[in-house]
């Protein structure tokens, strides 16, 4: 075919020299057509003409891809688009001939690519050089994947199997193609040919000179002489459209649920099962799996075959993790087992991957066991995913030790050290961080903006939430947040909505109030393009810091400012703005403001309550915080301990202790568990006016029912409880603080209570109910007696200072 080309082109190029002078010679070999070239008088000639040039200009740029010169081939290439020739699809034939007989896919792409802009349509003979080319070059997804048109992928599959088989590494490609396209389910159809070719031994692969391999059979559709159906040599294999659920769950394959129930949750069982392939739509019943003869077959053919077998298995195993298809990836694992197709490095990082994203990180570990116990050594990608799905469990331990176990840190991991630093944030662990930090700098990793993102939460601010910023730390944090910035712009990475945000925010919380207006204003001007949902979420986090701050004037202003400008407002705005009212204080303002919610068609929720009670509470109002109280249970809104510890934490500082039994007596009959701040603020005001046994009764029931309001729960830990409470080992506390994760801090609280309470002398009782304190204020509140509110008289022996 080469020596055909060769010729033909070596005879259109005599044949246009003899016709052409030597300038027109000239103006050729550089792809221009000058005015001052010879023409014909009449149309034939000046189309024979015309004709002579572009096979001449085709021959020269097939000979300079012949010789290697990509470069000079490109340039002729692209003077076309200078030629006001109207170009049809034989002006590039003979060009995209050679691309599929060398194999050149990227000059293919780059020849459509001309084509496309001169809008020149394509006929059978070119789309068939196309797909060799790209085929061969193992570009075949791209013809259609660069158009992002599965409907052609499966038009190629119906042409290519109209005449006749497909080879093995053809399939191939057609599984790569659908699963970049999510078309798991067309994938997996295609796989079961795939394996049905091998276990029929007719497709044997050799090694090209490439190191590819090849199959010698061709690999295009050849045309028949006869459109006779007994040519058809795949019957019923057309691929139908996945009608729009493509990589579902549901859709995927018809693979049998009950080989993946939640009794699978070890992988040992897993592989036991899978010596069991379910009935139905598989490969067992496809090739007949049942007799063995599959099998048999497998353990003989090539271990070509096999390699692209399992290539195929890992393209639509990845394919499952991208889609989150966990079912089909269990299946495709159990029948590589039973195929005898032993998973690679790569099968087990796929799988990995997909359980995690399903099944939970802890099962994927057991994975992870299974594959050491082979000898089988995970990726460091593997390594990453895990690492990345402990942090984001909250693991942090387990997370960093995945992490330090990866061989060679590279620029892609970034993400798994990223969910460690966002672990690290919601944790409070800025220690841990600077050890990531550390790391990072060490291996010479650069950070991105999602890590400037999480740096600025975790380091922007020093005493938060322990203690009130001073002098010092803000000096701290202004050092800190100077460094992060000039980090940011030596690796040239703008500030985003996220990362202002967060810097705002970290002003705010340090009391820097300064810093935090301008910073606002910086961010109005570089974030030109943010949405007003955007802006007011900005706004918000204004709000509230200079509502902590006292800086109730200040609110009320960037308030208005907001109202004026158009921004939207939401329900948190409108509760942070009642709040504000506390420090003028003006129950009358959060009235207003809560019409103004209303108006804006946001309902109150308990946040929005908590805030008006506390408006209520700052000028002594127990009356009408108690109707608050009432009137929120009345609309439906079931209260919260954040809402009772605001009625407890100003009864306390006023000593009004009937309005603190109250209370108390309202959480328990409402079910909800107490927490330390109600502990505290009980436990205190009994013991300020020296009603000491009273005080450790009431500390006793509510760290009985800070455990748990369901005395059954508590009855099954019981004997647990006790030998940590009245242990008299030297480290017991130690013991307690240390046997509760940090989601169980509460529960951790409440045994050292008790353990204090043993230690002054009280007798333990795991039932609270039967206390005299209890009993008391059981007997009072069913009196539906509201609490007597006396003047407030602080005890002098208090020496506190009121809460508001």
């Amino acid at each position: 075919m080469q020596r055909i080309l060769s010729r033909a082109a070596r005879r259109c190029t005599n044949s246009s020299a003899a016709f052409k002078s030597p300038l027109a010679q000239a103006n050729v070999a550089s792809g221009v057509h000058s005015e001052d070239a010879p023409t014909c008088s009449n149309e034939y000639d000046n189309f024979t003409w015309k004709n002579s040039l572009v096979r001449s200009v085709q021959a020269d740029i097939v000979n300079a891809l012949r010789r290697g010169d990509r470069q000079r081939a490109s340039m002729i290439l692209s003077n076309f688009q200078n030629t006001d020739w109207e170009l049809t699809k034989d002006d590039f034939s003979h060009i995209l001939e050679y691309c599929a007989e060398a194999p050149d896919p990227l000059f293919v792409m780059e020849t459509l690519e001309l084509m496309e802009e001169k809008t020149i349509g394509m006929s059978k003979g070119i789309y068939r050089y196309v797909i060799r080319a790209l085929s061969r070059g193992g570009y075949f997804k791209e013809i259609a994947v660069l158009q992002e048109n599965l409907p052609a992928v499966y038009d190629i599959w119906k042409d290519c199997t109209r005449y006749y088989s497909p080879s093995i590494i053809m399939q191939r490609k057609f599984v790569r193609a659908l699963t970049t396209f999510g078309d798991l389910q067309s994938a997996y159809h295609i796989l079961q040919h795939m394996v049905a070719i091998a276990a029929q031994s007719s497709d044997h692969l050799r090694l090209s000179s490439k190191r590819r391999y090849q199959s010698p059979r061709l690999d295009i559709p050849v045309l028949a002489l006869s459109e006779s159906e007994d040519l058809k040599l795949l019957p019923d294999c057309n691929l139908q459209p996945s009608q729009g659920k493509l990589a579902t769950g549901e859709n995927s394959a018809d693979v049998q649920p009950e080989l993946f129930e939640e009794k699978t949750q070890s992988f040992e069982i897993v592989e036991l099962k899978a010596d069991v392939l379910s009935e139905g739509n598989n490969l067992a019943d496809k090739v007949g799996l049942e007799n063995g003869s599959v099998l048999d077959t497998l353990r003989i053919v090539g271990s070509a075959v096999r390699r692209i077998l399992r290539w195929s298995f890992n393209d639509l195993m990845h394919a499952c993790v991208q889609f989150n298809n966990c079912q089909l990836a269990e299946q495709l694992f159990l029948e590589m087992q039973k195929l005898r197709l032993r998973p690679s490095k790569f099968t087990y990082d796929g799988f990995v991957k997909t359980v995690i994203a399903s099944k939970g990180v802890a099962y994927a570990v057991k994975v992870i066991e299974v594959m050491e116990r082979k000898g089988i050594k995970p990726y460091n990608d593997t390594l990453a995913a895990l690492s990345e799905g402990f942090s984001k469990d909250l693991q942090l331990d387990l997370a960093e030790d995945f992490l330090e176990r990866i061989s060679e840190i590279r620029p892609k991991h970034i993400r798994a050290v990223n969910a460690l630093l966002s672990g690290c944030e919601i944790m409070n662990e800025p220690e841990r961080a600077v050890r990531i930090l550390a790391k990072m700098k060490h291996v010479n990793m650069k950070a991105t903006l999602r890590t400037y993102e999480l740096l600025f939460s975790l380091f922007g601010n020093i005493n938060v939430p322990y203690e009130d910023g001073n002098v010092l730390s803000h000096v701290e944090v202004s050092k800190r947040i100077s460094i992060i910035e000039m980090d940011m712009l030596n690796n040239e990475i703008q500030h985003s909505f996220v990362s202002m945000k967060n810097l705002i925010r970290a002003f705010g919380a340090e009391g820097m109030i300064e810093e935090m207006l301008r910073y606002l204003n910086v961010a109005e001007n570089i974030l030109w393009d943010i949405n007003p949902y955007q802006k007011s979420d900005l706004y918000s986090v204004v709000l509230h810091a200079l509502v902590q701050a006292k800086e109730s004037h200040k609110a009320i202003m960037i308030f208005k400012i907001m109202r004026s400008c158009g921004l939207p407002t939401n329900i948190s705005i409108y509760t942070t703005m009642i709040e504000c009212c506390k420090w003028l204080p003006c129950f009358k303002s959060a009235s207003a403001l809560l019409s103004l919610m209303l108006q804006d068609g946001f309902h109150p929720t308990v946040v929005t309550y908590t805030s008006l009670l506390k408006v209520a509470l700052t000028k002594d109002d127990f009356e009408g915080a108690l109707d608050l109280l009432d009137t929120c249970k009345t609309e439906g809104i079931e209260p919260d301990i954040k809402m009772f510890n605001a009625v407890l934490s100003h009864a306390y500082y006023k000593g009004q202790i009937h309005v603190i039994e109250y209370i108390v007596e309202c959480i328990h009959r409402e079910k909800i568990q107490p927490d330390p701040s109600t502990l505290w603020y009980t436990f205190c005001v009994y013991e300020e006016h020296e009603l000491y046994n009273t005080a450790i009764e009431a500390l006793q029931v509510l760290s009985m029912r800070m455990i748990s309001e369901d005395v059954s729960i508590r009855g099954d830990k019981i004997t647990a409880f006790e030998d940590l409470i009245l242990s008299e080992e030297p480290d017991a506390e130690l013991r307690i603080t240390r046997t509760f994760e940090a989601g169980e801090e509460f529960l951790a609280t409440a045994l050292l209570n008790l353990r204090w309470c043993a230690i002054m002398g009280a007798t333990l009782s795991w039932s609270p109910e039967e206390s005299l304190w209890a009993r008391r204020l059981a007997s009072s509140h069913d009196d539906n007696r509201r609490p007597l509110i006396s003047p407030s008289e602080v005890p002098q022996s208090w020496g506190r200072k009121s809460y508001f």
